[in-house]
């Protein structure tokens, strides 16, 4: 294996970035970009690169200011580019230890730790089953004396995760549920290797009651939801997996995204179940679904979700604009809720321009239905009329009721 000069190389010297993160996150980028394209020509030799910048990464950032949390998710999206690279890579046994010793002792020069992920891929670095049995024999003692009944808790053992991961790798799966059992605390970080290893025998239900009982305070129900209803999907049980894990498990940046990721896992429940579920999830907050009620097509749904409790005016106010010609009907009731929101005090920094807005949708969505010309005023009326309902500003910026 020949050992090119890699142009990232220089670039990532120790204490080689200051405290601003976007050029170090640049030069990350551009050195991901340089191993796969050596990838695709000789897979050895980006493996043998991605060690490298492994090795080279934390001293090149240590000076970075991790506050943001960018650079620290810019290493853990290259460290989960990086492994695949390293672990398929056809390398010879004594190459592989090599790489494993050298990323090692990146690992334990770790610092801020920004490689602390890179342990709970050790088994897939190892390569083999025999490789990964030869390093998880090298991380027990620690781990062991660690787990001690009456060892001091004074530390974190780096060594913890990486010697799980191994024994799962191993497929020592007894081994591993025993080391467990001596384990301190009930911690899913680690207890979910129990889990996994149960699952790997094909022991189902175990795997879920072992999951389940790593629930507790501060524990992660989502990632523990997540490992269930997976479980199950595999073992092809749809309905318990959404009966007990779909809305625990689902996650997303937006309630949309939510709702998208439960849909696609499960076709088979119809949308609008799926979103009252989600809906029943957060009492008191159905309102925040409008937006996903109405993308999903459930409009009836959508207002209900607005009449239960406040969605945001603007969003009311921009989909009655939006469907004012395609669904009148919905538009007009989502243009008066916009409005009964505004008269309520919820939205941030509302202006007449939003007022204006909702009421403009709410006239033209009358209009594609026909409705006499002060419908609109009328609904507006009974709607101030409401106990707890201020239309003064409403009122003051349309001129007059219409």
């Amino acid at each position: 294996m020949s050992s090119p000069q890699w142009q990232f190389a220089a670039r990532f010297r120790r204490n080689a970035f200051g405290w601003k993160s976007d050029t170090p996150i640049l030069r990350l980028k551009e050195a991901l970009a340089e191993i796969k394209s050596a990838a695709r020509a000789d897979p050895l030799l980006a493996a043998d690169g991605a060690v490298i910048l492994l090795e080279k990464l934390s001293p090149a950032i240590s000076q970075v200011d991790s506050s943001s949390g960018a650079i620290g998710s810019a290493v853990s999206r290259a460290i989960e580019t990086l492994v695949p690279l390293i672990a398929a890579a056809a390398s010879t046994s004594l190459v592989r230890h090599r790489w494993l010793q050298r990323l090692w002792a990146a690992v334990e020069d770790d610092d801020v730790p920004y490689l602390e992920s890179l342990t709970e891929f050790w088994g897939e670095l190892c390569g083999s089953p025999e490789t990964a049995s030869e390093w998880a024999d090298i991380m027990l003692p620690p781990v062991q004396a660690a787990w001690q009944p009456g060892a001091p808790r004074t530390r974190y053992l780096k060594e913890t995760t990486a010697c799980l991961a191994c024994l799962y790798a191993a497929r020592r799966h007894d081994e591993l549920l025993a080391l467990l059992e001596r384990a301190p605390f009930k911690w899913w970080h680690d207890h979910r290797w129990g889990a996994k290893a149960l699952l790997a025998q094909g022991k189902v239900a175990d795997a879920i009651v072992y999951a389940e009982a790593s629930k507790g305070l501060n524990a992660p129900m989502g990632a523990i939801a997540s490992f269930c209803e997976s479980a199950l999907l595999n073992a092809g049980q749809v309905d318990e997996a959404y009966a007990r894990y779909a809305i625990a498990a689902a996650q997303g940046g937006t309630n949309l995204a939510v709702f998208r990721s439960v849909r696609k896992k499960y076709p088979g429940v119809p949308a609008d179940t799926i979103l009252r579920d989600l809906a029943a999830s957060q009492p008191g907050q159905q309102g925040k679904w409008f937006a996903a009620a109405k993308d999903a097509g459930q409009y009836g749904l959508a207002i209900e979700f607005a009449r239960r409790s406040p969605a945001d005016p603007r969003t009311l106010a921009r989909a009655a604009r939006d469907f004012a010609e395609r669904q009148p009907e919905f538009a007009l009731d989502a243009a008066m809720e916009a409005l009964k929101a505004i008269a309520q005090g919820y939205g941030y920094d509302i202006t007449a321009a939003d007022v204006l807005e909702a009421h403009a949708a709410a006239v033209r969505a009358a209009a594609v239905l026909q409705l006499p010309a002060d419908a609109v005023g009328e609904r507006l009326e009974a709607l101030l009329a409401h106990p707890g309902i201020n239309g003064a500003f409403i009122l003051s910026v349309l001129g007059r009721v219409r």
